[in-house]
C-alpha cells in the first residue's frame, strides 16, 4: 500500500485521477476511499485525489490510543499538516467528512493560507450530541451483540495494518476523545477565509441542523446545504445530490481557487473578494467560468455522472 512518513506515522494515501490537488479525510472507524466512494468516479476527472487514511485507522500504521487525546481534532490536523508536506502539496482543495471533517476545520484555522477549497460533511465543532451518539453507538460490546456485520466489516477495514481486534481499541479511543476536544472560538472560526461549503444532512444525529447553520454563520466565505431527508453521509446516502452540490461549488469557486493558488506561490495569502453567501443548492448559480492564467489552473468540473452508493 502506498504511504508517506509524516508525523511519525506511515500515512497510507490512495492517489488517483489527474488536475489540481484535492485531499479527501474520512469520519472516524471508516477509510477515506470507502467514505468517498460514490464520488470518486467524479471527482478524479478534475482533480488529482488523495484519500488519506487517519492515524489508528485502515492503512494507516503508527501512533497509539494511549493519551485521552491521541485521536482529538487539532492532533489529526497536525498530521495532516505533516502529510500535505510530505507529499509537496503547498496549496490544495480539503474536504473532510466527520472526524476528518473536524480536523480540516481545525487545519484551515491555523493555515488557511494553504487551502484554495474547504468542503465540510458531517461537521460539528461542538462535543455534544456527538459525545453522547458516539458513546453509544461505538461502544464495541454493542457493536458485536447487535450489529456482527459491522463488526466483522470494521476487522476486515483496521485488522490487516492495525491488528486483529483493534477496532475494539479504535472505537473507544475515538469516543473517549470527543468530550476533550479543543472547541474552535469564534475568532479562530472567523480566520478561516476560504471559500467553504457546509453540508448537513436534516437528520443526522451526530449534527444538529441548528449547530451546522451556526458554523456557516461563522465562517466568512462559506456556502451552506442542509440535505433532505439525509443522515450522517450526505456523499453516500444522496449521491447525486450531494455531486451536483459540489460540482457546482468547485465550479463558481474555480476563479478564487487559482488566485489563492497562485497568491500562494508568490509568498501572499489571497485576499478574496468578501463573503459568499448561499444558503441552499438552488442559490449556487453556476457563475462565469474563470480563463486559465497557468499550467496550474483550477479544472472545471463535467456534467455530473448519475451515480448511486450505499453507506459504507
Amino acid at each position: 500500500m502506498p504511504t508517506v512518513r509524516a508525523n511519525g506515522l506511515d500515512v497510507h494515501v490512495t492517489t488517483e485521477g489527474s488536475g489540481p490537488p484535492l485531499v479527501l479525510l474520512h469520519g472516524a472507524s471508516s477509510s477515506a476511499v470507502e467514505d468517498w466512494s460514490a464520488q470518486r468516479p467524479l471527482m478524479r476527472r478534475a482533480f488529482r485525489l488523495y484519500l488519506v487514511d487517519l492515524r489508528g485507522h485502515a492503512g494507516t500504521a503508527g501512533g497509539s490510543y494511549d493519551s485521552p487525546d491521541a485521536l482529538t481534532t487539532a492532533n489529526l490536523a497536525d498530521d495532516l499538516l505533516a502529510t500535505v508536506d510530505a507529499l509537496g502539496l503547498p496549496t490544495f482543495h480539503l474536504a473532510g467528512f466527520s472526524l476528518g471533517g473536524l480536523a480540516a476545520l481545525h487545519f484551515a484555522a491555523a493555515h488557511a493560507e494553504r487551502l484554495r477549497t474547504l468542503v465540510l460533511v458531517g461537521v460539528d465543532p461542538q462535543p455534544e450530541p456527538r459525545a453522547h451518539v458516539a458513546r453509544v453507538l461505538m461502544d464495541p460490546d454493542r457493536i458485536e451483540r447487535q450489529e456482527p456485520e459491522w463488526a466483522a466489516q470494521l476487522e476486515r477495514r483496521h485488522g490487516p495494518v492495525q491488528g486483529p481486534g483493534k477496532w475494539r481499541d479504535l472505537m473507544r479511543a475515538i469516543a473517549r476523545a470527543i468530550p476533550g476536544e479543543p472547541v474552535l472560538s469564534p475568532a479562530e472560526l472567523r480566520r478561516v477565509r476560504v471559500p467553504t461549503l457546509v453540508v448537513c444532512g436534516d437528520r443526522d444525529v451526530f449534527v444538529p441542523v441548528d449547530h451546522a447553520v451556526a458554523l456557516y454563520r461563522q465562517l466568512p466565505e462559506a456556502q451552506l446545504c442542509i440535505v433532505p431527508d439525509c443522515g450522517h453521509q450526505a456523499m453516500v446516502l444522496r449521491p447525486t445530490l450531494f455531486g451536483e452540490i459540489a460540482e457546482r461549488f468547485y465550479r463558481t469557486t474555480a476563479a478564487i481557487a487559482t488566485e489563492r493558488a497562485a497568491a500562494a506561490r508568490a509568498g501572499r495569502i489571497a485576499a478574496g473578494t468578501g463573503p459568499r453567501r448561499a444558503p441552499m443548492p438552488g442559490a449556487m448559480l453556476p457563475g462565469p467560468r474563470a480563463a486559465p492564467e497557468s499550467d496550474d489552473r483550477e479544472l472545471e468540473t463535467s456534467t455530473v455522472d448519475r451515480h448511486t452508493g450505499g453507506a459504507s
